[in-house]
């Protein structure tokens, strides 16, 4: 079995004049909810054999803060196909992952992650309905997959958790700064 985690990366900071939408920083409550994240994913005891990730700042920080909160480098692939990637795009990038990567972290944007996950777990399923209303900043969501990385299709994941922010700590929610 494959099993693919997904990020959003953090919130990030629209008040920060950059020249570039690659080039905006997280937030100081995207910063905070990505250590949590991190912290998450160190009490569920998820180690990752191979990440990817979007080489875009927002992303480079949710991972670093990640990073701290997991208690371990993550040390990711660079794509740049992941950068505001299709659902279509990032199917190709699990298509070519490794043969031998069993746990893979995969960082990157909305709604092309979103978007994913709606295209590989079939409908139905409450998990799969809040994912369908939303799939916010630094949230988690984690897929299982029979086969290797190159059978991933439509339909062929199994949704095995979908963590917000907010489900761990309110004040990370939609309404708070």
């Amino acid at each position: 079995m494959k099993t693919l985690t997904l990020l959003r990366h953090a919130k990030s900071g629209w008040d920060d004049l950059v020249s570039r939408d690659f080039d905006r920083p997280l937030n100081p409550k995207g910063q905070r909810a990505a250590a949590m994240m991190g912290r998450h994913l160190r009490s569920l005891k998820l180690h990752f054999g191979h990440v990817v990730a979007s080489p875009a700042l927002r992303v480079i920080e949710t991972l670093d803060h990640v990073s701290r909160g997991y208690g371990s480098v993550l040390a990711p692939d660079w794509d740049q196909r992941v950068y505001l990637a299709s659902a279509a795009t990032l199917l190709d990038v699990i298509h070519d992952l490794p043969a031998d990567a069993g746990e893979v972290l995969l960082a990157g944007h909305n709604p092309g992650l979103e978007e994913l996950i709606l295209l590989l777990v079939p409908e139905g399923g409450a998990l799969r309905d809040e994912v369908e209303i939303k799939f916010p900043t630094a949230s988690l969501a984690q897929l299982h997959f029979a086969g290797e990385w190159t059978d991933v299709r439509r339909g062929a994941a199994e949704l095995a958790f979908f963590v917000r922010p907010r489900d761990l700590d309110p004040t990370l929610g939609p309404d708070t700064p």
